[in-house]
């Protein structure tokens, strides 16, 4: 399962996987035809919500948005 966000004009997935005995979860640019580039931003934590909200304060940082 993927969240997906709309930031900037701009959609991205957060895709979370179990790592270990935690979560990772990677974010990915999602194109308007379909395809998506992974963006080099990704997260561990012990359970995959944190994963998820790691991951979405790095891409807001690297993006240079406020945090919701």
């Amino acid at each position: 399962m993927a969240l997906e966000l709309e930031l900037g004009g701009r959609r991205y997935w957060i895709l979370s996987e179990p790592h270990g005995k935690g979560w990772k979860a990677r974010v990915f640019e999602r194109r308007e035809n379909g395809e998506s580039d992974e963006l080099g931003v990704d997260a561990t934590a012990e359970t995959r919500s944190a994963a998820d909200a790691a991951a979405e304060r790095k891409l807001r940082r690297l993006l240079q948005l406020p945090a919701e």
